[in-house]
């Protein structure tokens, strides 16, 4: 598979305002991803990592910049043409996973497929294939909350990809998970990064997650810079 470049964020910026004045997060980031790849968003609480995220998955807009998703210029969408191209194209994970604890793991793998316009039939099929590829078939009826913290998480996996999304963004994926369920999720992230090619941007503290990706970014002072060593 060619390894074109799928996402693209030119100078974006982003500022709140707060009651001690104007907050500047990002000032002026610059970060390209080729399809297949799995990129790894480091630095310090508090730098902007989940801001950042949160503008590539458009779920915010930047105050200045542009992004580019799989040769579309995103934010010259309206919202609710942002909104069915986000729930198509990207798949989110985050830290609590934020699952339906209404309706069974299957059903929460259906719901994202049938705003998406398919079929019940069709959804549920889709479903049940990757409940048995995350190894959680035999939960299939359960909710959330019956679930330990790794099946939610491996759930929240699924749900993520259960449009076949052409990015997926991990926010601090392991960050709720004792050491040996992290580095379970970390290789489940990165058999389907290597296997199906899927493309993954993670957020994250845990630098063995940050280690198995293909490149790294920090985030320092606002922008984003490519590091070779986590260890500098």
């Amino acid at each position: 598979m060619d390894n074109y470049i799928i996402l693209k964020a030119v100078g974006l910026f982003k500022s709140y305002q707060t009651m001690a004045g104007k907050l500047d997060v990002l000032k002026g980031v610059d970060l390209e991803v080729k399809s297949g790849e799995m990129i790894a968003v480091v630095g310090a609480s508090g730098v902007g990592k989940s801001t950042l995220l949160h503008i590539l998955g458009t779920l915010d807009r930047p105050n200045a910049g542009e992004l580019n998703i799989n040769g579309k210029e995103v934010f010259n969408l309206d919202d609710k043409s942002l909104a069915g191209f986000r729930n198509k194209t990207i798949g989110f994970v985050f830290q609590f996973h934020h699952l339906l604890p209404e309706f069974t793991c299957q059903e929460n793998l259906i719901l994202p497929k049938l705003m998406a316009g398919e079929k019940k039939e069709q959804a549920g099929q889709k479903a049940l294939e990757l409940l048995e590829e995350m190894g959680l078939q035999d939960r299939r009826f359960h909710r959330p909350l019956e679930l330990s913290g790794g099946e939610q998480q491996r759930l929240a996996v699924a749900r993520a990809l259960v449009n076949q999304p052409q990015v997926v963004l991990a926010d601090e994926p392991t960050g709720n998970l004792d050491q040996k369920t992290a580095e379970n999720l970390m290789e489940l992230l990165l058999n389907l990064n290597k296997n199906k090619k899927q493309t993954f941007i993670i957020a994250t503290h845990n630098l063995k997650l940050a280690k198995i990706a293909d490149r790294i970014y920090e985030i320092k002072e606002g922008q984003a810079f490519l590091i070779d060593n986590l260890n500098n």
